[in-house]
């Protein structure tokens, strides 16, 4: 028998191990054992992210996007994730099925964490495998980084035990990659003066220490600029970190949620039990990655059950829209189609936009249908900015203005009314948004309560939507009715959407 580990697959369909002498079977233990070691030792080869991950690697490639944030709940991912990446970049091994960010020479990254220990015990684990501090012993090899492309590692001096300092990885260029590992415990004085092409941030650093990481992949990668990214549970709350990219959308940030819905290796009976073993206040942000927030959640309830796919809507469901006057903060849109036989209403499309004049927002507002009426909010009768009321200039420009400003059922135009009307369609099934909807599913997860009241930042679609739900007694079919309306308006503006 000539078993090698090129042909030992195929022997073993075709193996009957009762036929096997006994030293064939030591022979075949051998091969496997081997194999076994080779497959630990190049785990990087048999990486495959999930859906989620594999957004959160692709938007790398933008090239507008320098800054990425995997926002995840607890043992989805996220860290595992971000190390085969870094594994990546610091070889220059890059799968096939890869569409992120590449590097076409050898790097020099950081891999950090809060303290030294967590440092050892995620990053350098993900990248070189386990160790045992108490013990001494290390598997080494045994992570993202395959165990031939290490060319040395050197530990810290002192400190933390097994922790490393930095590794020399052979890039498949010829050249040597280094990776050094930190911890945000530092101090952003003793992260100065380094260039780096990436900086990979394993849980959430406060701002001072994450300015400084982003200033030291500014002239990375040849100078033509590196890239940051950031693995964690948002458990510190909406931090100025967390707010960069999920309130301001800072120029080059882009942000990817996964939840523990996306895990694929959990089962839905798993996932069941691991929510209910957290505490109340700590599972959004454990299962779903949503940042604990103030005293609440104004909305507490799971986005499958208010998500659904788009579909073409039905000719004579009544439409609205409804808009949220801003400057300084974006104006905020909605549209909104009423299936009156269920009392449903159903959010198809929806935009937001900082700085833009009433024409801008009158001209958005038309082209998504011009005989659908608009609702709005009663500081539309402002005029103090341009001696005319708000909603008088949309209409000026087009809009199909309500009008009187949206008031609740009994008359008043009440926050907390309001809002609870629009909970209690979310909990009974009455009000679906189409799962497209990114922007006003992002507000919908972190619009909360500080002390009771109600944050209002972040909540311009919102409140358009809230002012089209007050407002849907007005909603409106065309006449006659097209007999085709589209999907999405913004795919087809022309239409009488």
């Amino acid at each position: 028998m000539n078993i090698t580990t090129d042909n030992v697959d195929e022997f073993l369909k075709t193996l009957d191990i009762a036929l096997l002498t006994y030293d064939e079977k030591l022979e075949l233990n051998d091969l496997l054992e081997v194999m076994a070691r080779r497959a630990m030792e190049n785990l990087l080869a048999k990486y495959r992210p999930y859906a989620k991950q594999k957004m959160f690697h692709d938007a790398g490639a933008l090239a507008d996007i320098t800054e990425r944030l995997l926002r995840a709940g607890n043992q989805v991912g996220k860290t595992w994730s971000a190390g085969f990446e870094t594994a990546m970049h610091l070889t220059g091994r890059y799968p096939d099925w890869w569409d992120g960010k590449r590097f076409d020479h050898p790097t020099v990254g950081w891999a950090l964490g809060v303290t030294g220990e967590s440092t050892r015990d995620n990053p350098q684990r993900i990248l070189l495998g386990r160790s045992n501090p108490e013990e001494g012993e290390t598997m080494w090899g045994t992570g993202a980084i395959p165990a031939e492309c290490i060319i040395h590692i050197t530990r810290k001096s002192h400190g933390v035990a097994n922790a490393v300092d930095t590794v020399a990885v052979r890039h498949i260029s010829g050249g040597v990659s280094i990776v050094s590992f930190k911890s945000y415990e530092q101090g952003r004085e003793k992260l100065q003066g380094e260039t780096l092409d990436f900086a990979w941030c394993d849980e959430e650093p406060d701002e001072g220490v994450y300015s400084e990481i982003k200033t030291r992949v500014q002239a990375g990668d040849e100078g033509r600029g590196g890239i940051v990214y950031i693995t964690f549970t948002p458990l510190l709350g909406m931090s100025n970190v967390v707010k960069r990219f999920l309130v301001d959308h800072a120029p080059g940030t882009h942000d990817t949620n996964m939840t523990i819905e996306d895990a694929e290796h959990y089962s839905p009976e798993r996932r069941a039990a691991i929510i209910a073993g957290y505490p109340a206040h700590e599972r959004d942000a454990r299962a779903q990655g949503i940042p604990i927030l103030g005293s609440g959640r104004v909305f507490p309830i799971e986005q499958k059950l208010i998500s659904i796919p788009a579909f073409r809507l039905p000719a004579h469901w009544p439409r609205i829209a409804a808009c949220d006057f801003g400057w300084n903060h974006p104006a905020g849109g909605a549209w909104i189609a009423w299936d009156r036989e269920t009392d449903t209403a159903y959010v198809y499309d929806c935009y937001k936009q900082r700085e833009q004049l009433p024409r801008y927002h009158a001209e958005y507002f038309k082209a998504k249908g011009e005989w659908i009426p608009v609702a709005w909010p009663h500081d539309g009768l402002d005029k103090r900015k341009t001696g005319e009321a708000t909603k008088d200039e949309y209409k000026r420009y087009g809009a199909n203005m309500l009008d009187s400003h949206a008031t609740n059922a009994e008359g008043s135009n009440s926050l907390e009314v309001s809002v609870g009307d629009v909970l209690d369609r979310m909990q009974t099934g009455r009000l679906k948004i189409f799962d497209h909807l990114t922007d006003l599913f992002d507000e919908i997860n972190l619009y909360h309560r500080d002390d009771g009241i109600i944050v209002d930042v972040n909540d311009d679609i919102i409140s358009a939507m809230r002012y089209g739900l007050m407002s849907l007694r007005f909603a409106i079919t065309p006449s006659p009715p097209p007999r085709n309306i589209p999907v999405f308006a913004s795919l087809d503006p022309e239409a009488g959407y």
